[in-house]
């Protein structure tokens, strides 16, 4: 097993977080990273560098989380001069919907998104970059031997990640890396069915659904359900409140609480055009 600090930096200098007042919004330089700096809303959103793992074909993804610091309020950052990544090449996959920092004991969004860099990328940097609320806070996502993960098994522990498929006959994928499934289609207002089928050793699993990006609103019937191993699938609904193009998000691990072990999961993204 491997340990890490996230990594994340507020216009050059080390993130730090001081104690809040109540009711106050704490510039980011005055704060020290624990649960007092939450707040309903107002807050920021702080990109994480999660780590990276090697691919079989030499190549490395390097994952991406974020800290919703508002215990109520979801923000969403279009893709642009607030929420870019650097290089160029590399930008586009990240989210552009947060959701507000969960209730349960990981307390953040791990590893929402990967990007792929070559196999000769050496000392480079991927810097994802967020703001829109007065303070831009970027991560550099590396690839250097401190960082590098357990994936898609964590040997040590014993602990492997979900094999998931998105359609019943569709390729079954398993990883952080993840898959994205064929486009849906379904009308603002309609409920558009979500299933996830979960092969996994472990009597249940975790599966979590999410908006990774859109332009509106997305309502789930469950955001989060546990699939039994006897079903093998799980079913949710989505509602669009405005017409346009969605990607949501999935999210599979036996337990939650080995989010907090940076392993293993996996992770899968449907993208959904919503009609009038």
């Amino acid at each position: 097993m491997r340990w890490w600090r996230p990594s994340v930096t507020l216009l050059g200098t080390v993130l730090l977080f001081g104690t809040p007042i109540e009711g106050q919004v704490i510039p980011l330089g005055q704060r020290s990273f624990n649960e007092q700096v939450l707040r309903p809303s107002g807050q920021p959103v702080i990109p994480l560098y999660e780590g990276w793992y090697e691919n079989a074909d030499g190549t490395s993804d390097i994952c991406f989380g974020y800290f919703n610091l508002n215990t109520d309020e979801a923000v969403d950052i279009p893709l642009g001069p607030n929420n870019f990544i650097e290089p160029k090449e590399f930008d586009g996959m990240q989210p552009t919907h947060f959701d507000r920092v969960p209730e349960a004991n990981y307390r953040r969004h791990f590893c929402v998104f990967t990007v792929t860099v070559p196999r000769d990328f050496g000392q480079g940097r991927v810097v994802w970059t967020l703001g829109g609320r007065g303070e831009a806070l970027s991560t550099p996502g590396k690839v250097i031997p401190p960082y590098v993960l357990d994936e898609p098994d964590a040997e040590a522990r014993g602990v492997i990640a979900p094999v998931l498929k998105l359609e019943a006959d569709g390729p079954q994928f398993r990883g952080r890396s993840g898959f994205t499934a064929a486009t849906r289609t379904v009308a603002a207002g309609d409920d558009l069915e979500l299933t996830v089928w979960v092969d996994h050793p472990a009597p249940r699993s975790w599966v979590g659904w999410s908006m990774h990006q859109g332009p509106a609103q997305v309502e789930f019937s469950r955001a989060e359900i546990q699939v039994d191993q006897s079903t093998g699938s799980g079913t949710i609904t989505a509602r669009f409140s405005e017409p346009g193009e969605y990607l949501m998000r999935v999210q599979s691990i036996y337990s939650t609480t080995s989010f907090e072990y940076h392993c293993c999961w996996t992770n899968g993204y449907v993208p959904v055009t919503v009609t009038r």
